[in-house]
């Protein structure tokens, strides 16, 4: 794993700024992803969580979503992450907000869990850094029960042609990000044995969504994803606006049953 993910800041900082659990209090640092709270909410509506579901957030960050669908939806959740940093940030956030979810330091690729393990496997703007996607794709299938299905929400590579400007959120050089473009991802999810029942392209949502976002204060605030990407993460966040605005990323969600491999 790149240094990218190892510049949060301490946790005992972090704990400190915090003075509302809430789900929404906790947003601005939680829900690391395009879209914030309202996008997180947004899938689980589409994915259609239930109570009592067994959900595996890949890539979890520090488990805003997990909380949100063990909090709101009852779902019984497990959420992995490649940074025992992010993981022990998550735990902690979940003991303190007391809402029960497992958090484990695990590679997406080579998940620790037996096959048919889970009802539902999630994940939010957690498959860019991944080059090997088939891999991935065959590795949350294999973990699927067998009515299962895949909930996502991800970065795209955009319709425009040249290189992305850097750094963004999940990459500072070139050779960190690995993004797919929509036709060519669900083609691939059609050969890794996923059948698609919704997709949505995001991606002007998202640019109206960065678009009504206040400018970000002078100071940095209390709270919010500077705490775990650093200083350079206001370069990072323009980077990501004007990326989206030239056409170089799109965004998607879509909810996939797991089927037969073809």
């Amino acid at each position: 794993m790149s240094d990218h993910y190892r510049r949060s800041a301490d946790l005992a900082e972090i704990l400190s700024r915090i003075d509302d659990v809430s789900t929404e209090g906790l947003a601005p640092l939680d829900q690391f992803h395009s879209g914030g709270l309202a996008a997180t909410r947004d899938l689980a509506r589409f994915g259609e969580i239930k109570s009592g579901e067994r959900v595996l957030d890949v890539g979890c960050g520090v488990g805003g979503p997990a909380r949100l669908l063990a909090r709101e939806h009852g779902a019984r959740v497990t959420g992995v992450d490649l940074s025992p940093d992010y993981i022990a940030i998550a735990r902690a956030l979940s003991q303190k907000s007391g809402v029960a979810v497992d958090f484990q330091t695990a590679d997406a690729l080579a998940l620790p869990f037996a096959a048919g393990s889970f009802d539902v496997v999630w994940t939010q703007h957690a498959t860019m850094n991944i080059a090997g996607k088939q891999q991935l794709y065959l590795e949350l299938r294999r973990v699927l029960a067998p009515q299962g299905r895949l909930v996502f929400h991800d970065l795209l590579a955009g319709e425009a042609a040249g290189d992305l400007h850097l750094p963004v959120p999940w990459a500072d050089r070139a050779d960190e990000s690995f993004l797919i473009a929509g036709p060519a991802l669900r083609r691939l999810l059609g050969r890794c044995g996923f059948r698609e029942r919704f997709w949505q392209d995001r991606t002007a949502a998202t640019i109206a969504f960065y678009a009504k976002s206040a400018p970000p204060p002078a100071a940095a605030p209390p709270l919010g994803t500077h705490l775990l990407l650093g200083a350079d993460f206001p370069i990072m966040a323009a980077n990501l606006r004007r990326n989206l605005n030239e056409g170089r990323l799109g965004v998607a969600m879509g909810v996939l049953a797991a089927s037969p491999l073809e």
